[in-house]
């Protein structure tokens, strides 16, 4: 079993990812995964026996790396605002937040390694960020968050339509809501405005292709 203490994780990080940048984001360096790591080898049985919760912070998504593109581009999006960066992961969205001048960010996601990920990616990228293991689903959408950022969110139809529901409230309390998205199967067609699209490098193990189209969305009034 993997030590379930901070030290642990990032030392398991360490030793199962290397340091690179994301293709799509080539400002930023993260601790990620790919085919000459050891952690890319592990098949979803051998995960569960060593008791790793499926290892969602060690790849950069097409949809974080093209809400992070937006973001560097648009820094008037988050500049000078309060940001929560929901289902974080690797942490890339959240960095790409604080690169563009949010006043601060919060990352939040129920995996306790994408803390230990995010505490290693954002100190090599001279930035910091808050982080917290606590599901935002579990209470009403906030109202310090100036911005919602969410990368690739739809994966399953009803944690979908549970997220959507949050950050349409979040919408409503005031937020501004930016939603990052590949053409997962259970991402909403309606209420939504595409802001960017871009054509992301991925892998094929990881995707299926080489590329994915890859949207930017926001919440419509």
């Amino acid at each position: 079993m993997i030590p379930a203490t901070p030290e642990g994780r990032r030392a398991f990080i360490l030793a199962n990812t290397r340091l690179q940048a994301p293709p799509h984001v080539p400002e930023l360096r993260l601790h990620l995964a790919d085919e000459i790591t050891p952690i890319w080898r592990l098949t979803e049985e051998a995960l569960e026996k060593i008791g790793l919760p499926p290892p969602f912070w060690a790849f950069a998504w097409a949809g974080g790396q093209a809400l992070a593109r937006y973001v560097l581009d648009a820094p008037e999006t988050v500049r000078g605002k309060a940001v929560l960066d929901f289902a974080s992961g690797s942490g890339i969205v959240g960095i790409a937040a604080m690169r563009a001048g949010a006043a601060s960010v919060l990352c939040a996601d129920i995996d306790a390694y994408c803390g230990a990920a995010l505490a290693l990616n954002a100190q090599v990228n001279g930035v910091a960020c808050r982080f917290t293991d606590e599901n935002p689903l579990d209470a009403p959408a906030p109202d310090w968050a100036g911005v919602i950022l969410a990368g690739d969110i739809c994966y399953e139809k009803p944690m979908a339509e549970r997220v959507m529901a949050w950050l349409r409230a979040a919408r409503t309390a005031g937020a501004t809501v930016l939603i990052g998205d590949p053409g997962r199967s259970y991402f909403p067609r309606e209420g939504l405005r595409r802001l960017a699209e871009y054509q992301v490098p991925t892998s094929r193990e990881l995707e299926d292709m080489a590329v994915k189209r890859t949207g930017v969305w926001t919440l419509s009034d």
